[in-house]
């Protein structure tokens, strides 16, 4: 009785108490961790309503500003004096100059590029200083008149508000990389009015994959944003398109020439822009402090002349929805935007290419319509058709985002009969652009800055390697169950070291020839036990998956089964690391 309490408070012994401690120190941290990523995680998408609500109200007084610019350096009228065209973009030039060249010098270009670069070079950093500026100077040049777009700015904006959130919550370097592009998301929606078209632009260009958790923060910063936008300026949409529908198949023959007239145009543009700005940015220093106000005079020139291409041109755009210009008038329109625009980018006057696409494409678009009009003698609402399709296909071909471009089109006009015409002309125009400027926007403008940032386009392109493209064909290299003698006799004939054997209660296993020597001796001897021999389960693979995904999956495992997906017994073919590496050698 007496040996049998002494044993019951027998101390327990060191290790095993050192066991049980370290056993409690590791359930205890990854309870932890898995609260702190849930905690993160719940904190990362109410971060996403906040970044939207915040970045909303920044474009709000953002457009408020440019207004409040025009009318104090334009004037109210829709005509402003030939004096106030010629000196407003050119004194505002000499101002936006000195703020970029001195105060704010991370204000130039559009800002998609910047985001871009805060996404994979710096960690999601985009310094609170650039918002501020790109609010000053963007507020003031498109103010005065230079022939840029406020959607732009107001995406680096709200991926600048964003970025500042993350640090001062001091969230984890995976979450402050993601939260730039989805306060990305929350100012383009908020400056463009339509959720949909930011989110898949965002997705499309800046981030390049479709991952369900940052989708979610995206779609929710992106309707915060709306929502506050509305609620200040209204919920009208951008444009007041007209009813219109798709009659006959054959219409479509003017939407695909409407594709090549914008694939054309776009490429000239491309063009353009590829060939001046690496030539002003080399010129002496001193030159960039006057390079804004000499664009800011041609500008004011031109606007002599037409006064509609100044500005971003959105009630110029709806009015030729509604069929108030003729279709020489529309052309050129188009084209003195092209150039418009073209001068005051390359001359690093911050300010965005959303909004001239959008009206150098409604131009052309209702140009085209006009044209067929008088052709064909087909209603007066087919002009307003071809100008909001125009819309969506010079955006396609320039930017080169032609999902993007489709579902603007189908937002802004809400009427889904479009949308066959749309993407025939969207996907001629974008192929157009690709075939003839192999490097997009967004990646030539990085790379001549210095940044070597992913392509998106070319990841689009990228066809992904699978399992079926590495793996070694053939089931010869299956043992079945069965004597080990035979087995081995088997498996020195087929000339292999590694093997595998189907065992139906453990799944496919590893075995080599040694292995299987050792386990016929065994059984010579008698000393043989019941246990499956070899290593495993090994993991299985199907064909169709991606050969990085094989790759996660295989481990330390030297070769893997490759099963069908209809019978797990099939043996379609095996994969090892060495099959892996030499398929990405040929491809």
């Amino acid at each position: 009785m007496n040996a049998a309490n002494d044993a019951a408070v027998a101390p327990v012994p060191a290790d095993s108490a050192a066991r049980g401690a370290n056993r409690f120190v590791r359930l205890w941290n990854i309870w932890r961790r898995k609260t702190l990523t849930l905690r993160e995680g719940q904190l990362f998408l109410l971060l996403a309503v906040i970044i939207g609500i915040v970045s909303g109200l920044t474009v709000v007084c953002f457009r408020i500003a440019i207004e409040w610019t025009r009318f104090h350096l334009l004037g109210s009228s829709m005509e402003p004096s030939h004096l106030r065209v010629l000196l407003a973009p050119t004194l505002a030039g000499i101002g936006v100059a000195l703020l970029v060249m001195l105060v704010f010098k991370r204000s130039r270009g559009s800002g998609v590029n910047q985001t871009k670069a805060a996404v994979f070079i710096f960690d999601g950093y985009v310094p609170f200083r650039t918002v501020i500026g790109k609010f000053i100077t963007c507020a003031l040049a498109i103010g005065s008149g230079q022939s840029l777009g406020p959607e732009d700015p107001s995406l680096q904006m709200g991926a600048g508000i964003a970025s500042a959130l993350g640090r001062s919550l001091k969230l984890s370097r995976e979450k402050q990389r993601l939260i730039a592009p989805i306060g990305a998301a929350a100012g383009l929606a908020a400056a463009f009015n339509a959720p949909i078209s930011a989110v898949i632009f965002v997705i499309e260009e800046i981030i390049g994959t479709w991952s369900g958790g940052v989708l979610g923060a995206v779609i929710l910063a992106a309707i915060s944003s709306v929502v506050v936008m509305r609620n200040f300026l209204g919920s009208a949409p951008m444009f007041r398109v007209p009813a219109m529908e798709f009659r006959s198949p054959v219409e479509l023959i003017g939407y695909a020439v409407l594709g090549v007239v914008s694939g054309v145009a776009s490429l000239a543009f491309l063009k353009f822009i590829a060939y001046f700005r690496p030539r002003l940015k080399q010129l002496p220093r001193w030159t960039q402090y006057i390079q804004p106000a000499a664009a800011g005079l041609l500008i004011g020139i031109i606007g002599i002349w037409l006064p509609q291409v100044m500005g971003s041109g959105y009630p110029i755009i709806d009015q030729a929805l509604h069929d108030q210009f003729v279709w020489k008038m529309l052309l050129l329109l188009g084209l003195f935007k092209i150039l418009a625009t073209g001068i005051s980018f390359v001359s690093g006057t911050p300010g965005g290419m959303f909004a001239p696409a959008l009206f150098i494409g409604a131009m052309l678009g209702g140009a085209v319509g006009g044209v067929e009009h008088l052709l064909v003698h087909r209603p007066a609402q087919s002009v307003a058709a071809f100008a909001l399709v125009g819309m969506g296909t010079f955006f396609a071909g320039f930017l080169r985002v032609p999902i993007t471009s489709v579902f603007m089109v189908l937002e802004v006009s809400g009427n889904y009969s479009i949308i066959v015409p749309a993407i025939i002309a969207n996907m001629i125009a974008y192929f157009i652009s690709r075939r003839y400027q192999h490097v997009a926007l967004f990646d030539f403008l990085a790379r001549q800055d210095g940044f070597f940032l992913p392509s998106i386009e070319e990841m689009r392109e990228h066809t992904a390697l699978r399992v079926e493209d590495a793996m070694r064909p053939g089931a010869g290299i299956v043992l079945s169950d069965g004597d080990s003698a035979e087995l081995l006799r088997e498996a020195e004939a087929s000339k292999s070291s590694q093997f595998l054997v189907w065992r139906n209660e453990d799944g496919w296993r590893a075995i080599s020839q040694e292995e299987l020597r050792q386990q016929a001796v065994a059984e010579s001897t008698g000393a043989s036990t019941n246990e499956a021999p070899g290593r495993g389960p090994l993991p299985q693979l199907y064909p169709d998956q991606p050969l990085d995904e094989a790759l996660r999956l295989m481990g330390n495992w030297p070769v893997v089964p490759v099963v069908n997906r209809a019978n797990l017994e099939k043996l379609e073919g095996i994969l090892s690391v060495e099959d892996i590496l030499e398929a990405y050698r040929k491809s």
